[in-house]
């Protein structure tokens, strides 16, 4: 019932939001009546903040039409490269006219960024995106809010979310050889099931892992967050949080945990931050600094914009991660697409390196809790482990703003380059394959190139003479063997040598006997 009292009053509203909007834009100009009137900017900025009190934030797009690498303008295209009913794999692909920058393009990494889905879009991640494409081939996932998905889809669980993840790296896999993938907050548990169900399978992992201030192990450091989830029971969920959503949505009927409450549960953590953002708002309105009331506009957009959680997925996280604490306990079952029950062991992952990258002031994922995926990965080396504290950032400073682009990401792209020479080759490989399949030339290699027929070795005029010479003492020698066998055919039997006379005389046979003829110079008799 409180969902349908929620769309009440926020179709009660909305007509005044757009009624504020255009007073606020009216004496907001000085060429109108209304806006030469005292105090016209100041009513121009409490109307403008009505409207953003008021209105209904919808899902943003990503917005990123381009980016500039190394001076050179790149367009991106956003493209949905896998549709599944609670989930689209995005993925951004890059396109230029310069030959080096799109040959640079096309041997950077591939990295799977797998957003939170925790109350926000995917667009939270705007920033993120935007600056990994400077030096990667980046993939996202988009989840769906669950109020459009139509109850003929069938339910949403948390195992799903782990076979989601799954699929879309073996989607990766199956087009680059490999890949990379970045969790940020909430999905860094399901993505370690993921990585190490595939581990025990015997399948191909990703390259490399990084997680960003997520809750691995949520005994650590507890937060509010933590408390909250720890300090009700789950039947105390289930019946307090828990609401079907109205007819005028295509997944009528559905149960959900509404994104209305968690953005209410988001802004309950820090009122205090808020109003006083709010409040400066308005008098950078009443000043007229335009840049920083768009930089709060931007912000508050992405913010408000608030999904729907499949109840059955959100239940299920809640007693997983946050009260059973079942992946650092080792007692973690996910059951496959196929219905069987598979223990998730992250000790059987090898050869993947790990980043764990953690706020100093994050105040949702208390310090260490990301940590902890280190101490359960027991089965990589030290070498491939690592761990990055950022020094004054908090939840969001991580992965969106001046400590991210500065700090963080300077870090994980090195982390990435170190470990993805692996990916590289294969991919070089994949290139030449679908090369030859489509009958293009591919770039020759020395594993590749056919080898080429042995020709006879050119013989120098040395050994050519050496070999003529060869050949007529060979000739001379039979010749001389033909005439001595015949003269002692015809000559009178000799008398019988000495015994002394036949070892001085050395062996007809033998190749370096003297001639007939030599031995009776060396003798004095005629021939």
């Amino acid at each position: 019932m409180l969902y349908q009292i929620y769309e009440a009053q926020r179709a009660l509203i909305e007509p005044f939001s757009d009624l504020a909007a255009a007073a606020a834009k009216a004496c907001g100009n000085p060429h109108t009546l209304l806006g030469r009137i005292p105090m016209a900017p100041r009513i121009s900025a409490g109307y403008a903040l009505m409207h953003r009190l008021g209105k209904d934030y919808e899902k943003p797009e990503f917005g990123i039409r381009n980016i500039d690498i190394d001076g050179v303008l790149v367009a991106i295209d956003e493209r949905v490269e896998m549709d599944k009913p609670f989930c689209e794999l995005r993925r951004f692909k890059r396109f230029s006219d310069d030959p080096a920058t799109l040959a640079k393009l096309k041997t950077q990494p591939p990295v799977l960024i797998v957003a939170p889905l925790s109350g926000h879009y995917a667009t939270l991640l705007r920033d993120t995106v935007r600056t990994m494409l400077e030096g990667h081939k980046v993939y996202i996932t988009d989840w769906k809010n669950a109020c459009m998905v139509p109850l003929s889809e069938g339910e949403f669980h948390l195992d799903d979310y782990v076979n989601y993840v799954q699929d879309f790296i073996r989607h990766l896999q199956k087009t680059y050889g490999n890949c990379h993938i970045v969790s940020v907050c909430q999905p860094t548990v399901p993505v370690l099931a993921a990585v190490s169900l595939m581990a025990s399978r015997g399948e191909k992992t990703p390259t490399t892992m990084t997680m960003m201030g997520g809750p691995i192990d949520a005994r650590r450091s507890p937060t509010a967050v933590n408390n909250l989830a720890t300090g009700k029971s789950h039947a105390w969920f289930r019946n307090n949080v828990i609401y079907r959503v109205p007819s005028n949505y295509p997944g009528a009927g559905r149960r959900v945990y509404p994104g209305f409450l968690q953005h209410a549960g988001f802004i309950a953590m820090n009122p205090d931050r808020h109003a006083s953002s709010h409040y400066d708002y308005f008098k950078d309105l009443i000043k007229g600094d335009q840049s920083s009331a768009e930089t709060h506009r931007k912000f508050y957009d992405e913010y408000n914009a608030v999904l729907d959680m499949d109840a059955d997925y959100y239940l299920e996280t809640i007693k997983t991660v946050f009260q059973d604490f079942s992946l650092p306990n080792g007692t973690w079952d996910v059951r496959a697409p196929n219905g069987k029950l598979e223990r998730v062991r992250p000790q059987d992952i090898t050869g993947t390196a790990l980043l764990t990258v953690e706020g100093e002031l994050d105040d949702i994922s208390g310090s260490g809790q990301t940590e902890a995926a280190h101490d359960l990965c027991t089965g990589l080396t030290r070498k491939e482990q690592h761990h990055l504290e950022v020094k004054g950032a908090g939840h969001y400073g991580i992965f969106s703003g001046r400590r991210w682009r500065e700090k963080v990401y300077p870090h994980i792209k090195a982390f990435i380059a170190e470990n993805a020479g692996a990916d590289i080759h294969e991919e070089n490989r994949r290139h030449t394959r679908a090369a030859i399949r489509v009958g293009v030339p591919a770039p020759e290699t020395p594993a590749a190139a056919p080898a080429p027929a042995r020709k006879a070795p050119r013989r120098t005029a040395q050994a050519k003479a050496k070999a003529e010479a060869s050949t007529e003492a060979k000739a001379r020698t039979t010749r001389t063997k033909t005439r001595a066998s015949t003269k002692a055919t015809q000559a009178p039997a000799a008398p019988k040598a000495s015994a002394a006379a036949k070892a001085k005389a050395p062996a007809q046979d033998s190749p370096s006997s003297p001639s007939p003829r030599r031995r009776a110079r060396q003798t004095g008799a005629k021939p």
